[in-house]
C-alpha cells in the first residue's frame, strides 16, 4: 500500500507539473498532504510534520539561497560576467576559444542561473565565431554544457544546496567533491561541442535573439569580478577541512575562525558584500531594484525547497526500506538508484531543481539502508542526484528553449547537439561519482 501511494504521488507531481502546468510549490505541498492522509496520519500529525520539514530545511539554506541570488544579480548587472568571460578567453587564447567559453560558463553558473548565464554570454558566441571561423553552434553547445555542469553540482546553486539540506549532508564536502566531478563533466560538454557542433546547421532567421551587448563599462577588473565567487567557496571548503575528524589545523584559534567564517550564511554574506562593492560606480537609481529582484527570484526557489523538505518529512514517516524489502545495500547501489530516480523525474517534468528536491525527499529515508551514513557518503548521494537531474535536457525544459532560441538552432539540431550533450554529461558524471566513491 505504501509503495502504491508513493508511486501515485510521484506520478501526480509529474502530471501536475507537465500536463496542468501547476507550480512545483503547489504540486509538492498537495503531494505531501495527500501522502499523509493516504498513509493514515491524523490531520494534526500531517500539519506538524509539514511545518517541521519546511522549517528545518529552510533554517539551513534560506538565507544562503537569498545571498547567492544577490551575488548573481550584481555580477550580471554590473557586467562582471562579461569581464570574467573575456578574461578566461584571453587566458586560454583565441584558438581554444570554445574551451574558454565552456570554462567561463562553468564559473558564471555557480552564482547565476544557467538560463540567465546563457542569455548574457550568447552575444559573445557570434562575435568570437566571426573572429575565429569556428561555427557558432560549437560555441553555443560548449557554453550551454559548461553552464549546466555547475548548475547541478556546485553550491550555492539552489539544487545542490537543497539536496544537501534535505539529506543533511556537509555543504563543504558537497562543494569540494562537486568541483572535482563538475569540471570533467563541463569539459565533456566542450569535447562534445567540438565533435558535433560542426555538423549542425544554424537557422536562417530574422529573429532578434542575441542578448543586448550595449552594457556600460564600470571599470571592473577580473580580480574584482572573481572575488564574490572565490571567497565564499574557499571559506566553505576551509570549514570542512578544519572540521575533518583528524582536525589537521588543530582545535584552537584557526579552527574557531574558519568554523565561523565557513558557515554558509557567513561565507555567502561575505560574497554579497564583495558583489555589492562591484556596483559602487553604478548610479543609485539604476541599481535601486537589484536586491529586490534578487529576493523575488530567491523566494521562488526557497518556497520550492521548503515544500520539498515538507514532502520529505512526510515520506520519512514510511519505513520505505522495509516496505520495498531492500536488503542492506552497497553504497554504489544506492547512488545508482538515486541517479535513476532523478533522471526519470528530470526527463519527465523538465526542471533540474524540482528533480533534485523531489529525489532527495524520496532517498533521504533510504540512506541508512544503502549504507550512505557518513559525511562523505551523503555528499556523494547529493552529487548522484545532481548527475541524474542533468540527464537529459529536452523540449520540456526551459533551458532547452533558451539555448535553441538564442543560438538559432531548430528543434532537431538542438536535440542532437544540446540534449545528447546533457545525456553524455550525466553518464560521465555518475561514472566519476562511482569511481570517486570507491576510491574514497
Amino acid at each position: 500500500m505504501e509503495i502504491l501511494v508513493l508511486a501515485v504521488v510521484i506520478l501526480f507531481i509529474i502530471l501536475a507539473t507537465v500536463r496542468f502546468k501547476m507550480h512545483p510549490v503547489f504540486s509538492l505541498t498537495i503531494a505531501a498532504v495527500s501522502t499523509g492522509f493516504l498513509l493514515g496520519l491524523s490531520p494534526k500529525d500531517i500539519m506538524d510534520t509539514l511545518g517541521e520539514g519546511f522549517g528545518k530545511t529552510l533554517s539551513s539554506i534560506g538565507l544562503v539561497i537569498a545571498f547567492g541570488t544577490v551575488i548573481g544579480i550584481y555580477l550580471e548587472r554590473t557586467g562582471s560576467t562579461k569581464v570574467l568571460a573575456n578574461y578566461v578567453l584571453k587566458l586560454v587564447g583565441l584558438k581554444r576559444s570554445p574551451l574558454a567559453i565552456n570554462l567561463a560558463g562553468y564559473l558564471i553558473s555557480i552564482p547565476v542561473f544557467c538560463d540567465s548565464g546563457f542569455i548574457i554570454l550568447s552575444s559573445l558566441n557570434k562575435a568570437i565565431s566571426k573572429k575565429t571561423g569556428i561555427p557558432v553552434l560549437v560555441f553555443a553547445i560548449s557554453l550551454a554544457t559548461g553552464l549546466y555542469a555547475a548548475h547541478v553540482f556546485v553550491p550555492p546553486t539552489p539544487g545542490p544546496l537543497a539536496a544537501a539540506a534535505i539529506l543533511e549532508a556537509d555543504l563543504g564536502m558537497v562543494l569540494i567533491f562537486g568541483l572535482l566531478v563538475s569540471v570533467p563533466v563541463s569539459l565533456t560538454g566542450y569535447f562534445w561541442a567540438r565533435f558535433i557542433g560542426k555538423s549542425l546547421k544554424e537557422e536562417v532567421t530574422d529573429k532578434v535573439v542575441a542578448a543586448d551587448d550595449a552594457q556600460k563599462d564600470f571599470g571592473i577588473t577580473p580580480f574584482q569580478a572573481f572575488l564574490p565567487l572565490i571567497v565564499p567557496i574557499v571559506l566553505i571548503a576551509m570549514k570542512s577541512i578544519v572540521s575533518y575528524p583528524t582536525y589537521p589545523l588543530g582545535k584552537e584559534l584557526v579552527f574557531d575562525v574558519f568554523n565561523f567564517l565557513g558557515n554558509p550564511i557567513i561565507a555567502l554574506l561575505a560574497g554579497v558584500l564583495l558583489a555589492v562593492s562591484l556596483g559602487r560606480k553604478v548610479p543609485a537609481k539604476q541599481k535601486k531594484g537589484w536586491v529586490t529582484e534578487a529576493f523575488k527570484q530567491a523566494g521562488l526557489i526557497v518556497l520550492i525547497t521548503g515544500a520539498g523538505g515538507a514532502f520529505g518529512a512526510i515520506l520519512r514517516t514510511i519505513d520505505i526500506a522495509s516496505v520495498i524489502n531492500f536488503e542492506s545495500s552497497s553504497g554504489i547501489g544506492g547512488l545508482l538508484i538515486a541517479f535513476v530516480i532523478a533522471m526519470v523525474l528530470k526527463t519527465a517534468q523538465g526542471s533540474s531543481t524540482v528533480a533534485i528536491i523531489t529525489t532527495s525527499a524520496i532517498i533521504a529515508p533510504l540512506l541508512e539502508t544503502f549504507g550512505l551514513v557518513g559525511a562523505t557518503d551523503k555528499a556523494f548521494a547529493v552529487l548522484a542526484i545532481g548527475a541524474g537531474a542533468m540527464t537529459v535536457s529536452h523540449i520540456n525544459d526551459s533551458y532547452f528553449w533558451v539555448v535553441s532560441q538564442f543560438s538559432n538552432i531548430d528543434v532537431k539540431n538542438a536535440l542532437k547537439g544540446h540534449t545528447l550533450g546533457t545525456l553524455l554529461q550525466g553518464v560521465v558524471g555518475i561514472t566519476l561519482i562511482l569511481l570517486l566513491y570507491q576510491v574514497l
